[in-house]
């Protein structure tokens, strides 16, 4: 079993920044991919960002040159430093680890104000 723990949300202005840190925890063997998921009010939830073992990325159109992933694979975190935030991009963000199984986090509130 593998517990994900999401911190960094919160209310920021346009234009501002926040920084979105998972961190994975339990019977982990091998991590293939992280990501950043998001889902708004009324909307499904959306691929973000995802970083595979290799350091390859793949972002959404949305986001692309905002928005940057990472990870440290020592720690098993995963990263997501989001820049010029829109109203839009208010969501609640869900950090996802695939190793064999996929698990998600609990999810953690962006709102950006206009």
């Amino acid at each position: 079993q593998v517990q994900l723990v999401e911190s960094g949300g919160g209310l920021v202005q346009a234009g501002g920044s926040l920084r979105l840190s998972c961190t994975a925890s339990g019977s982990i063997f091998s991590i293939n991919v992280m990501g950043w998921y998001r889902q708004a009010p009324g909307k499904q939830r959306e691929l973000v960002a995802a970083i595979r073992s290799g350091g390859s990325t793949n972002y959404a159109d949305s986001v692309k040159g905002r928005f940057t992933i990472s990870r440290d694979n020592a720690k098993n975190t995963v990263y997501l430093q989001m820049n010029s935030l829109k109203p839009e991009d208010t969501a609640v963000y869900y950090c996802n680890v695939i190793t064999s199984i996929s698990y998600w986090g609990q999810g953690t509130q962006v709102t950006v104000s206009s």
